[in-house]
């Protein structure tokens, strides 16, 4: 009887491996995938190390970035560090890496993303500074409690109008975020296309000390709805030497695959 159980479960045990992989590919294309921040450019909000819980699924249904949201975005064209390091695996550990990075279980060598906060969407104007060195959206001067310390809005003035389609991001350490502002040149004028959006960073799920909700700051999520038409060429100043933005680092899945905000902890 014994005998006949343990040659079940032989059998069976290859099935239950292909199931999780498939598990594991859907969560990872179609519903949560998690992130490993490799820089500060979003310090105090996200540290390095930290695991972002990304939400990919709502997208699937309409739903588009607003501002103040943390998003993880693919690169425009430009914007990461461009020396990646060939993995030397061998014959046989390379194929077996490949299939679990393509489900998600491995974190990818060749990941492009990026993770910034949204500013200005569609339509907005954004511009820095006003004389009490604030960042103003459509004209209205914007509370920043999220910025690093230390940190003014900007340190290179910039007025910009963002084209329909597009987002104007920018990181929390603005001092050392190679964000918007640094890829006004680039085309698009330094915004991103809808397109790009991978998802919504709405989580830090490790380490457990840091777990919260990221939730969108009042100052930008309340401003009103633009119908201006995007697109007017940036005006910017003293744009310095850019950062150099290493790549997000894809998670393994299933570390906190679902997780429930803790009751009567304040967002930050």
């Amino acid at each position: 009887m014994a005998r006949r159980r343990k040659r079940s479960l032989l059998r069976e045990f290859p099935l239950i491996i292909l199931v999780a992989l498939l598990v594991a590919l859907v969560m990872k294309t179609f519903m949560i995938q998690v992130f490993v921040i490799p820089s500060g450019s979003m310090e105090q909000t996200i540290q390095v190390g930290d695991r972002v819980l990304v939400d990919k699924l709502t997208p699937w249904f309409g739903s588009e970035p607003q501002r103040g949201d943390v998003v993880v975005f693919k690169d425009p064209g430009g914007w990461l560090e461009s020396d990646h390091k060939a993995a030397d695996d061998g014959p046989v550990l390379a194929p077996a890496k490949h299939v679990l990075t393509f489900v998600g279980l491995l974190p990818s060598d060749n990941e492009q993303d990026l993770i910034k906060r949204v500013i200005g969407v569609g339509g907005d104007t954004v511009e820095c500074c006003d004389p009490q060195g604030r960042l103003s959206v459509n004209g209205r001067a914007v509370d920043e409690p999220y910025l690093a310390a230390g940190n003014p809005p900007s340190r290179q003035p910039f007025k910009v109008t963002v084209p329909k389609g597009r987002l104007w991001v920018m990181g929390d350490h603005r001092d050392v975020s190679a964000d918007s502002r640094f890829h006004m040149g680039n085309p698009g004028q330094g915004t991103v296309p809808l397109s790009d959006v991978v998802g919504r960073a709405f989580m830090i799920g490790w380490p457990l000390g840091r777990l919260h909700q990221l939730d969108e700051p009042g100052s930008l999520s309340s401003l009103a709805a633009t119908s201006r038409p995007g697109g007017t060429a940036p005006q910017s100043m003293g744009i310095g030497p850019v950062p150099l933005e290493p790549p997000l680092v894809m998670g393994v899945l299933g570390i906190l695959p679902f997780v429930v905000r803790r009751p009567g902890r304040p967002p930050r």
